[in-house]
């Protein structure tokens, strides 16, 4: 759904090829996060040292907070050391805003094309985006370097710089926002959930005590993971989703030709009763049961049918929640009513305000 309303085009042409193509971009997530673990963690306890700063009182802009951590996360997974630069994550966040509200809304509603204006900051910022990054598939191309990245997957596989282009792109400007709502979205649901935040710092307790964050420990983390997914459902981080038909299909009597652009309403089967009891209840114990970790999979939030950006998501934001959670208590702010807003990734209309407190 991206590339197209990003208006990119470079398929890979045959059914094998895309398939590749799919798998290259996929196996570069999972590398890119194997390789960068150790700086997530760093991220993490940075925010960490923030908070534990700030007096118990004061309220802390959640949304705003995790959004710099997310792009600051992915960024470096994508593309890198220059992102290390601060001014450099600042300009990227800034062009990241201005594209991802025009996808989100311009060129669903069409306004985009009734505004020169508009349309003329949308394609400038795009162009800077994209600047920056052909700029670093140059460098990447035949060197070697000891951090692994997500474009040195793409570069590895042989794709063309255009296609190379693209795929980080999708990549970066998805990660970035569904890592942030993820996040957000959690330690929400963790300060109205007294007893969930309880049972998910027993586990973390549990699972680490007073030993380091670990990859191999993280894969221990079986509540926090039906955390995330119950706040996936809650919240219906992603109430759309499209995919190309992979075979021709058939619905009653109407035909579904094999590569048609298909959207699932996702927001609505996520709390639909007749699959989750109780469905506005936030309730990460209802993901014991297996045939709905199956029915969530088979919706692409888990298992093989999982969103690579998801999946990135779901990792940053337990390592972050390991972080925090271990020493602080995630607090609400009394009084505070959190609307919704939903485009392709769901967002609070305002600002999220949460207080911390020492655990001791």
């Amino acid at each position: 759904m991206l590339k197209s309303l990003l208006r990119y085009q470079s398929t890979g042409g045959n059914v094998s090829e895309n398939h590749m193509r799919k798998k290259l971009y996929e196996n570069g997530v999972t590398a890119s996060l194997q390789s960068n673990f150790a700086l997530l963690l760093k991220l993490s306890e940075e925010l960490l040292d923030k908070w534990l700063s700030y007096p118990e009182s004061q309220h802390v802009p959640l949304s705003q907070h995790m959004l710099g951590f997310a792009v600051k996360s992915v960024t470096q997974m994508v593309m890198g050391s220059t992102f290390e630069d601060g001014q450099e994550v600042v300009r990227f966040q800034k062009n990241h805003g201005t594209v991802w509200a025009e996808i989100g809304k311009g060129f669903l509603d069409g306004s985009l094309d009734k505004s020169a204006n508009r349309k003329k900051q949308y394609e400038d910022a795009l162009m800077q985006l994209e600047s920056i990054l052909k700029k670093i598939i140059k460098e990447r191309r035949g060197m070697n370097f000891n951090q692994h990245i997500f474009i040195d997957s793409l570069v590895q596989g042989n794709l063309n710089d255009q296609q190379i282009l693209e795929d980080s792109m999708i990549f970066s400007l998805a990660s970035c926002i569904i890592t942030a709502k993820l996040c957000t979205w959690a330690i929400c649901f963790l300060t109205t959930s007294e007893e969930v935040q309880k049972k998910l710092y027993e586990e973390i307790d549990q699972v680490f005590g007073k030993g380091p964050i670990t990859p191999e420990k993280i894969e221990q983390l079986r509540y926090c993971r039906q955390v995330l997914c119950e706040t996936v459902r809650a919240a219906k981080l992603t109430p759309v989703s499209a995919r190309l038909q992979d075979v021709e299909g058939k619905v009653d009597k109407f035909i579904i030709p094999r590569e048609t652009l298909v959207l699932y309403a996702l927001g609505v089967v996520l709390q639909d009763p007749r699959t989750w009891p109780s469905p506005h209840k936030f309730d990460p114990e209802r993901f014991d049961d297996e045939s709905v970790m199956k029915t969530f999979s088979l919706l692409g939030f888990s298992g093989t049918q999982e969103c690579p950006e998801l999946r990135c998501a779901y990792m940053v934001t337990t390592v972050l929640l390991s972080v925090l959670v271990r020493r602080l208590h995630l607090l609400s702010v009394e009084g505070q009513v959190i609307e919704t807003k939903y485009e392709l990734v769901t967002s609070s209309k305002e600002e999220a305000w949460i207080t911390v407190s020492k655990r001791c």
